[in-house]
């Protein structure tokens, strides 16, 4: 007996690079989600005519169409049960959900963020890489919590700093590594094998075989196994 696919909704606030390769990822049948909406913050995302493009519904709730923050959030809330999302991906999405928001959706709404958490949280993320002086940099795909970039750690994958790095080169790197991992992660949560139980992350069924690589050139290859935070 097959498994239905876990909606998925993807949360935009512009270009939806890591939409994308969620969409690519999706278009697999034998892969365990589906994505059913993107919703952006902004009515001019350029991901919304991408998503459109591949027959996916698409919406703008922006704060200019709301009273207030509160009111904003009801409507995402309300959209999200309407597409009957199980799943819930950040994708870019630069606005600040309320407590209560992600407390509602607490466990099935997931962001990735261009850093190795906790390092780094907030913006400029490569920039303050370069500056601390640091030889590894990389992404991290996390449960959404109040804390911003503070939630649960899913998966994480690294990538080498090279000698002649400015911040352009290294984010052009770790996205890269980024439109990898997010379906990796999201493929765990979709198969239950990552949940968030007492504020932490639980990563169940998840050997060796499921290691996180960095891609890359076997010389800049970085296995980050013990990086993605796996309990047994």
């Amino acid at each position: 007996m097959s498994t239905a696919r876990k909606r998925v909704v993807i949360l935009i606030s512009g270009r939806g690079s890591n939409m994308n390769a969620l969409i690519e990822a999706t278009g697999d049948p034998a892969y365990p989600a589906e994505i059913v909406g993107v919703i952006a913050d902004n009515a001019d995302a350029k991901g919304l005519s991408v998503a459109a493009a591949q027959d996916i519904e698409t919406v703008a709730i922006t704060k200019a169409d709301h009273a207030d923050k509160a009111a904003m959030d009801e409507a995402l809330d309300a959209k999200l049960k309407e597409l009957r999302a199980d799943i819930v991906c950040l994708a870019g999405y630069m606005r600040l959900l309320s407590p209560a928001f992600t407390e509602k959706w607490a466990g099935r709404l997931i962001n990735i963020h261009p850093s190795l958490l906790p390092l780094f949280k907030g913006l400029d993320t490569h920039e303050r890489a370069l500056k601390e002086g640091m030889r590894i940099h990389g992404c991290s795909v996390h449960f959404v919590t109040a804390e911003m970039d503070g939630g649960p750690i899913i998966a994480q994958a690294a990538v080498p700093i090279l000698p002649n790095d400015d911040a352009d080169t290294l984010a052009a790197r770790v996205l890269g590594v980024e439109h990898q991992l997010y379906p990796l992660a999201l493929r765990l949560v979709a198969e239950g094998k990552a949940r968030m139980e007492n504020g932490r992350a639980v990563l169940s069924g998840v050997g060796a075989e499921g290691s996180l690589l960095s891609p890359g050139s076997a010389s800049e290859a970085v296995d980050i196994e013990s990086l993605a935070r796996m309990t047994p």
